[in-house]
């Protein structure tokens, strides 16, 4: 057997043993947590975009090509992180967008990721269309509404959805799609590096308050992860096609560094709630630095896109993409593909590392 089916093996044993409910393979089993609310970009975003005008869409193949439902609007070959960590918490059946949650659908959880969202409102406005972390989030303040309704009363409704976990990841686009487009957004030359990560945490935490003061008391960040070694970073900065670009890890850390002082100053803060932070740049900077061990082959390109490396932009409707897709850790220029996912799902529930989570991983938080 080969070291990287080893792991993997090895991963799916460890993962099953903590939860008897869960599969590394199918949906099943009763939830760990009544609910699963989650906040995001491109990264899990399930289908929101598809109904809106933007260029930030993937509702076609080959995108969702490894997907049983085929192109659901997911922005990979199969599934997201997300998807891992509801596989993961045992619930039967993915969490439904905001765009098609209906009736008490609502009641296990809603994705209201958006492809091209930023923590900033105009971060993303380049591609058209999409749902910044502030509408996300006043989303949710309607589905709390439709919540209190189904179940009668708002005393139901604290009750029911304080048990939730409620997943946020976003800030990649405001670097991506703001800081880091000088010729498009000002931002760079209004802000420093340091000046930037600090205003976006403000924004960051002025939502999430609002989420608590909304119910939610079980929290994961998410943070950015190493946007310098995506195929599109690699094709448009660095000189050997490769090499991460440093300064854009810098950036990105400089945020995640300011996340987890936040996770600790809510711990502090909000005795009623539990903050937790995934460290999503180190577990995929792992995935990169060693991706023989996990069983990737190629870490610098895209399995489907255009421009070097397929790393310029992201996959063109029927594109044909590679064959291979397990030996590749990113499906397009900037998303991985879903064995990446799997991977970076299963050290976000289970820690594979102490570096992984902090100060406690999502598994431990579920059991709260």
């Amino acid at each position: 057997m080969k070291t990287g089916q080893k792991i993997w093996l090895i991963m799916c044993v460890v993962v099953t043993f903590f939860t008897s409910n869960s599969s590394c393979y199918k949906v099943r089993g009763d939830p760990q947590v009544p609910c699963y609310f989650i906040f995001g970009d491109s990264l899990v975003d399930n289908g929101n975009n598809n109904i809106i005008a933007t260029m930030a869409r993937s509702d076609y193949l080959p995108y969702g090509i490894d997907f049983p439902r085929g192109s659901t609007g997911r922005f990979s070959n199969g599934k997201t992180v997300v998807d891992a960590i509801t596989e993961l918490l045992g619930f039967n059946d993915y969490i439904q967008s905001y765009a098609n949650a209906s009736g008490r659908e609502v009641l296990r959880g809603v994705n209201y990721a958006s492809a091209a969202a930023g923590i900033r409102d105009e971060t993303g406005q380049q591609l058209g269309g999409r749902i910044s972390f502030g509408g996300q989030v006043n989303n949710y303040v309607t589905t709390v509404s439709r919540i209190v309704g189904i179940l009668g009363n708002v005393d139901a409704a604290a009750n029911h959805i304080k048990r939730c976990i409620f997943s946020v990841g976003l800030g990649s686009n405001d670097y991506l799609n703001n800081y880091f487009m000088p010729n498009y957004y000002d931002t760079s030359h209004k802000y420093t590096g340091k000046q930037y990560a600090d205003t976006l945490i403000q924004q960051y935490a002025k939502q999430i308050r609002v989420l608590h003061n909304y119910g939610a008391r079980k929290f994961v960040f998410h943070g950015i992860g190493p946007i310098g070694c995506s195929p599109n970073a690699l094709a448009q900065h660095s000189q050997d096609g490769s090499t991460c670009v440093a300064k854009i890890n810098s950036a990105n850390q400089m945020f995640n560094r300011r996340l987890i002082s936040l996770v600790d100053n809510f711990n502090k803060n909000l005795p009623d709630a539990k903050f937790i932070y995934i460290n999503s740049f180190g577990i995929f900077k792992d995935l990169i630095n060693r991706p023989k061990t996990f069983g990737f082959r190629v870490t610098n390109a895209g399995c489907c896109g255009v421009g070097r490396n397929n790393g310029q932009i992201t996959c063109l409707p029927f594109q044909t993409p590679c064959q291979n897709r397990n030996n590749y850790i990113f499906w397009d220029a900037f998303h991985p593909t879903e064995a990446a996912n799997m991977i970076v799902g299963w050290r976000s529930y289970s820690a594979a590392s102490s570096s992984d989570a902090y100060p406690i991983d999502i598994r431990r938080l579920a059991q709260l």
